[in-house]
């Protein structure tokens, strides 16, 4: 199940930070999100982009070394739960739920709830 987790993680982020980096302008109509200057396009580039296709990669790269697994799911599970805790929150102080962050919101506390889950059904039970 940990595979499975990971290797739909690796479909999922790493391209779309791939799309995002290479087309940041995708985001002004998908996400509402529009660069003013220079220097917002490389911040969109780079947290868009550069931070999901590590993400990607990660889920990647423990697919091929399971000592990665484990660290690979903490690290999923805890970006997610930043990700998730910052939307909600400022989807409630802006008081609004778009499409866009209601499906990042859904993705969000999947990257959170299910390697959780994997994390806790690893565990030996305690003595």
């Amino acid at each position: 199940m940990d595979r499975l987790f990971l290797g739909v993680s690796a479909l999922i982020w790493l391209p779309y930070g791939l799309y995002c980096f290479l087309t940041p302008g995708f985001l002004t109509e998908a996400a509402g999100v529009t660069a003013v200057s220079t220097t917002g396009t490389i911040e969109l580039r780079a947290m868009y982009g550069g931070l999901q296709v590590a993400i990607g990669a990660l889920a990647g790269a423990a697919l091929v070394r399971a000592s990665l697994v484990r660290p690979a799911l903490l690290t999923i599970a805890f970006l997610g739960a930043g990700l998730f805790t910052a939307r909600l929150a400022a989807a409630l102080l802006g008081g609004e739920f778009s499409s866009y962050t209601a499906m990042a919101l859904l993705l969000e506390i999947l990257c959170v709830a299910i390697p959780a889950w994997l994390l806790n059904a690893a565990e030996p039970a305690p003595a």
